[in-house]
């Protein structure tokens, strides 16, 4: 199974990544904010999401929000 960003590179395990659009989140007091870094992301069974760490919180973010970083 494959997992890409939006600009369609490959996602793989540990890989870092940056938010495209600001996304508001359902509990969290605060968006997350356009070029925020999760660094470390793990891939799930879903190839449109993966599992990264924002601000101390784990969240699944859709990958159509994520750019890979180079």
């Amino acid at each position: 199974m494959e997992v890409k960003d939006s600009n369609g590179n490959i996602l793989n395990e540990g890989d870092s990544v940056t938010v495209i659009k600001s996304l508001k989140v359902k509990g969290m007091s605060n968006d997350i904010k356009q070029g925020t870094a999760v660094k470390n992301i793990r891939l799930t069974d879903d190839p449109k999401a993966i599992e990264g760490k924002v601000n101390g919180t784990v969240l699944v973010l859709k990958t159509e929000f994520l750019k890979k970083k180079s």
